[in-house]
């Protein structure tokens, strides 16, 4: 006899508008020009769908010199320093960029910022691509800081001309918690009004606190090179609620389950809802489900894709 189990599914939850846009751009342009497509970076972090495109004609590099020359080029949704653009040119790639519209927001911050003759920290996570898109953004060496601990380590020159901007996948909590540090160190610091936190990753990991209430164990459907996605995991935990990042439902390990009542799924911005489908139809396989939609938000945010494809 199957165990009773059951399922929890949170909205909002997976594509938000910055990916769904970056993974429209690369399918447009396949459409439009044909392969191959090459893509800088993974154009977002999910292993599914840098997959799917592959299978699609889509080359995936890592630096632009690895392009050959005149090929039709796509910038992911991390954005990219401004040398990688100068490297572009210098090779002759048509580029499409598909920068999520809220990191070009925080490049814009920045080079206000630098204008102004401000010195600028990042807060955000040392060597994620939009870290390094953002930083290179302007000319000036931007400290990049994750914790409470290291705005006390910062080295400012000038403390009344200093600014922060922050990455957009990061803790919600975390990061206010760190803004109140620099501002306890730097009262005269300069910050965004409302914070660049995209609303996508603050409305999932406002969803996970509700979920977290409500279940014995989440499921965070995600890569695990996904910033958000692994918060979204490190919050459930810190909640006091066991979670699991996983990529698909084959990682499932049904003992997880042995001694639960309830399990809570959601998904990172960067993962389709096919692969959280997957996760429900295998817990379906193997118990005795209720399947619940708990809606927590609505969202109804879109952005255009890029001039170059629109028809």
């Amino acid at each position: 006899m199957k165990k009773n189990l059951n399922i929890l599914l949170v909205s909002p939850r997976g594509f938000c508008a910055g990916v769904e846009r970056a993974i429209l751009t690369v399918e447009k342009a396949l459409e439009k020009f044909g392969p191959p497509i090459y893509v800088r970076h993974e154009i977002v972090h999910n292993k599914h769908v840098v997959e799917t495109l592959a299978k699609k004609g889509v080359v995936f590099v890592n630096e632009v010199h690895e392009i050959p020359e005149g090929a039709r080029t796509i910038f992911s949704a991390h954005g990219v320093s401004d040398k990688v653009e100068e490297d572009a040119k210098e090779r002759h790639l048509p580029v499409i960029d598909a920068t999520c519209p809220l990191v070009t927001k925080v490049h814009l911050s920045a080079r206000k910022h630098e204008k102004e003759n401000r010195q600028i920290v990042m807060i955000g996570h040392q060597g994620h691509a939009e870290v390094e898109g953002t930083t290179g953004k302007v000319k000036q060496h931007v400290q990049v800081i994750c914790s409470k601990k290291e705005v006390w380590e910062l080295d400012i020159k000038d403390p009344q001309n200093l600014a922060y901007v922050t990455q957009t996948t990061l803790s919600v909590d975390d990061t206010n918690d760190i803004i109140k540090e620099l501002k306890k160190r730097f009262p005269n610091i300069e910050g965004p009004k409302t914070q660049d936190i995209c609303y996508a990753t603050q409305n999932r990991q406002s969803a996970v606190k509700t979920l977290a209430k409500q279940v014995d164990l989440i499921l965070v459907v995600g890569s695990q090179n996904s910033s958000n996605s692994k918060r979204l995991k490190q919050l459930s935990k810190d909640l006091g609620t066991d979670s699991y990042l996983i990529d698909n439902a084959n990682q499932i390990d049904l003992s997880w389950f042995e001694h639960l009542e309830s399990v809570g799924i959601t998904a990172g911005a960067s993962a389709p809802e096919s692969l959280v489908q997957k996760v429900v139809a295998k817990l379906e396989e193997h118990f005795n489900t209720t399947t619940e939609e708990i809606l927590h938000k609505e969202e109804n945010v879109h952005f255009r894709i890029p001039s170059e494809l629109r028809d």
